[in-house]
């Protein structure tokens, strides 16, 4: 795992002078990708780190704190995708009120130069910063060439006519368009928690599921999926296939929201571990059923049709 640190006060030397890409990164999709890919590039023509900064909480959570929830990842998902993508540490700054009320000259002097060194930062074309979102692109290309440091500003990255951004992969999400998300996300979407302890029931009726906390994760189409959960085992993390059910249960009367995951030809305990589950594609709706011998035969059947679908996916 590389190094994350939540202020940037507390920037360790090792990573101050690098190259930054700036940004809140929810989901790290393709038009992510190029912004890191350039950041990239920028911190090995300088022989420095390769430098994020983002910012936990989300600021939407921060300023509106009642709204649903609607990230594409969380921290460590987020962390581990940067990673993979080239960056070698994080600054996921603390967005709280003393941070908020950063001017836009403070978070070029106090947090860009003195507290990570900036030598070269990256972001798009619509970032903006500081208190009230005073700060825009210009304002930093500026603040570069009178202080020296360097600023490269992406256009949008398109895809068939449209940016790639979180906010269209939230809405495909909320559709069930899993293999849509995949695409514009540039890998599978995940969720990512803890599995709790449920009502059982699942168990009681020859499908042990793995109730998984939902958390701040974005909620997509009710329904179920055809997905791939990663295990600890004794040789290690691997994919299993698997289906989903994310909903309110109604054959029971439910109303809070759950995501039960049947992974295949599986025995072991997942209590308390926590579960990465990639959604592969949208099998049906969520539905209620008329009894227990209706619901069965319908589990029954999503799980042959996952099995075909995960299984020619790999081909």
């Amino acid at each position: 795992m590389i190094p994350v640190f939540d202020d940037w006060r507390a920037t360790p030397a090792l990573w101050k002078g690098g190259a930054v890409a700036l940004g809140n990164f929810d989901g790290v999709h393709r038009g992510h990708q190029a912004l890191l890919a350039h950041t990239g590039q920028r911190a090995s023509a300088l022989g420095a780190p390769l430098v994020t900064l983002t910012f936990e909480p989300h600021p939407r959570r921060f300023f509106v704190p009642d709204t649903g929830p609607f990230r594409l990842t969380m921290p460590p998902a987020k962390v581990r995708l940067l990673a993979q993508y080239g960056v070698q540490a994080v600054l996921a700054q603390r967005f709280d009120s003393a941070f908020a009320a950063l001017s836009a000259d403070a978070f070029i002097d106090e947090v860009l130069l003195a507290g990570l060194g900036a030598r070269h930062v990256v972001c798009g074309y619509d970032f903006t910063f500081g208190a009230r979102r005073s700060g825009n692109v210009e304002m930093l290309r500026e603040q570069g060439r009178r202080k020296g440091f360097g600023v490269t500003v992406l256009d949008p990255v398109m895809n068939e006519g449209e940016i790639y951004s979180s906010t269209r992969i939230r809405e495909t999400l909320r559709h069930g368009w899993a293999r849509e998300a995949a695409e514009l996300l540039g890998h599978a979407w995940e969720i990512e928690g803890t599995v709790e302890l449920g009502d059982q029931r699942g168990r009681t009726i020859g499908f042990p599921t793995a109730n998984v906390a939902l958390g701040e994760h974005l909620r997509p189409r009710f329904g179920v999926y055809a997905v791939r959960a990663m295990v600890d085992g004794q040789d290690g993390s691997e994919w299993r296939d698997a289906v989903a059910n994310l909903g309110r249960r109604p054959t029971f009367g439910k109303l809070q929201e759950n995501f039960e995951v049947h992974l295949f030809d599986f025995a072991g305990d997942l209590y308390d571990k926590t579960l990465r589950v990639a959604l592969v594609d949208f099998i049906r709706p969520e539905m209620k059923f008329s009894g227990l011998d209706q619901l069965k035969a319908q589990i029954a059947a999503d799980g042959q049709t996952a099995r075909s679908i995960l299984t020619a996916s790999r081909d």
